[in-house]
């Protein structure tokens, strides 16, 4: 199984709560960090620290994608918070599709959620990637 990781944080997000949220959706999603072939978030968190670690932890490779680009992505969790904050209403499930290349119907964790102890959170999305 070959699986995109799309990845939405408050800034300031420790790695520490980057990486419990990824290990809690690989778990729904019964996969390793061995089956993510793809990462991706939004362009405003290319300098985020945890981001930035949890990529160089797993030799990941981020793929950044601009507001206007995820905002094109139709999610089955749109929201306005997220619209507000980032100007598109889906960070974390719209990176994983684009970054899959494929549509909802591979969305295999839509959004989830997790509020570290210092009340930062991040939101994982995995998708399957469907072609090569």
């Amino acid at each position: 199984m070959r699986l995109a990781v799309g990845i939405g944080c408050d800034r300031g997000t420790p790695l520490d709560t980057l990486q419990q949220a990824l290990a809690e959706a690989l778990t729904l999603a019964g996969a390793t960090v061995g089956d993510v072939a793809a990462v991706a978030s939004i362009d405003l968190k290319r300098d985020e620290a945890g981001l930035v670690a949890l990529a160089e932890t797993h030799r990941w490779t981020v793929v950044f994608y601009p507001a206007a680009q995820l905002a094109t992505v139709p999610v089955p969790h749109p929201s306005e918070t997220v619209r507000r904050h980032t100007g598109t209403p889906s960070v974390a499930e719209a990176a994983a599709l684009l970054s899959a290349g494929t549509d909802m119907a591979h969305l295999i964790v839509e959004k989830h959620k997790l509020r570290g102890p210092d009340g930062r959170n991040a939101t994982i999305s995995i998708a399957r990637i469907s072609h090569d």
